[in-house]
């Protein structure tokens, strides 16, 4: 991904900002990113750093993008080419140090932004986070202190009753969601909207992903034997009988590993881009997804377990073109082995910020409430009804 540079006296008035770039008042009147229709579709999207030589990092969706100097001024720019419905996690490099937008109120903790075409469907319930440390996201006042036998280490797991608390809601990679993203504040939000039942959720921090949320027993036998009876005394209320596990990327591969492994544990799972390109030889290999389409989560599902009792929703962004293969096997293999399934698409790439929303849709429906309708570019599949009016496979 290069920058498009334009030849003009102000390459910005384009964009709203007709003063000199560099002057006191263009720092005023600046906004960005904004973004212009492109020619042959998608936007461009003009990028502002304030200061010295700078580059934009990209989560996933592109390589990082260095930025022109306006003559020389203390303005630094990059006009990007986007395609069409993106949200992207993005941040400014400087030397060694990484920073938020200053411009863009939309934060994802201390030192990253994110950026949103003005197609992308809106996130209703996430509130806007500014960048920067002011930016103190609320936590659970409960905490379970863990120290597990099995997985070895301590951890903190913070525990939150959502609407007076329900049905467990195992929230994998907590940590991001409680410091980055404000699933707290959002799912709160949804529940007095009417979009969430009452659930009781449990951010479970990892300590070593690789080894953690691939395909083995060791994390959900200590979920299963440990954690949630610590839950259970915490003195939040949850209906550990109705648990929902959402995960993303290797989160979603353990997710879905667990509901076949662990069906009398696991029975609802809300995955966004899972990693179902992993076999135990894949981190070893120089392209780890050029194995086999779906991986080993495909070659278990082929098995045909009875996987009648799974309720499973499906999200993945519209971006990820090499992912895309790997997770249609798997929600297609899924669903033929008996699971009510539901698929849908973000406006993203392999990023946290585009899964926001599908989180809490995907949650909600896991537990059976109602979902209005897809958004654009979401593809739903249901089973259906049988004679009680619950899906059936």
């Amino acid at each position: 991904m290069r920058p498009v540079t334009a030849d003009t006296e102000n390459a910005f008035a384009g964009f709203g900002m007709p003063a000199e770039p560099g002057t006191e008042e263009f720092w005023a009147a600046a906004e960005a990113p904004k973004s212009v229709p492109a020619g042959g579709g998608g936007w461009a999207t003009l990028f502002l750093w304030r200061g010295s030589a700078a580059s934009i990092d990209f989560e996933s969706w592109s390589e990082p993008v260095p930025l022109t100097r306006w003559g020389d001024t203390d303005c630094w720019y990059a006009e990007v080419r986007m395609p069409a419905r993106l949200r992207v996690t993005y941040r400014f490099l400087v030397g060694d140090a990484a920073h938020a937008d200053p411009l863009n109120p939309v934060g994802a903790g201390g030192d990253r932004s994110i950026a949103a075409t003005p197609d992308a469907p809106p996130q209703p319930h996430w509130p806007v986070v500014g960048p920067g440390t002011d930016a103190v996201l609320p936590l659970p006042r409960a905490r379970v202190r863990w120290a597990s036998e099995r997985l070895g280490g301590r951890r903190t797991v913070r525990v939150h009753p959502v609407g007076g608390g329900g049905p467990v809601v195992l929230l994998l990679d907590g940590d991001d969601w409680l410091y980055l993203h404000p699933a707290m504040t959002a799912f709160e939000s949804a529940f007095t909207a009417g979009d969430m039942p009452p659930v009781t959720l449990v951010f479970l921090p990892a300590k070593d992903r690789a080894a953690e949320f691939t395909c083995r027993p060791e994390l959900w036998e200590a979920v299963r034997d440990e954690l949630l009876p610590l839950v259970a005394e915490s003195g939040v209320p949850a209906d550990l009988g109705r648990l929902v596990v959402a995960g993303q990327s290797l989160g979603g591969l353990s997710a879905l590993y667990a509901a076949l492994r662990f069906p009398d544990l696991v029975s609802r799972v809300a995955c966004q881009s899972g990693s179902f390109w992993w076999t135990p030889e894949a981190m070893d290999m120089a392209d780890p997804m050029s194995g086999p389409v779906g991986g080993s989560i495909a070659a278990s599902l082929l098995e045909r377990p009875e996987l009648s009792r799974l309720r499973i929703a499906f999200d993945v962004g519209e971006h990820e073109t090499r992912m895309l293969p790997h997770c249609e096997r798997t929600e297609l293999l899924t669903e033929q082995a008996g699971a009510t399934v539901r698929v849908s698409r973000s406006a993203a790439g392999h990023d946290r910020a585009g899964w926001r929303h599908a989180l809490l849709r995907d949650v909600a429906w896991a537990l059976g409430q109602r979902v209005t309708g897809p958004r654009p570019g979401s593809s739903p599949r249901r089973r259906p009804a049988g004679s009680d009016g619950c899906p059936r496979p």
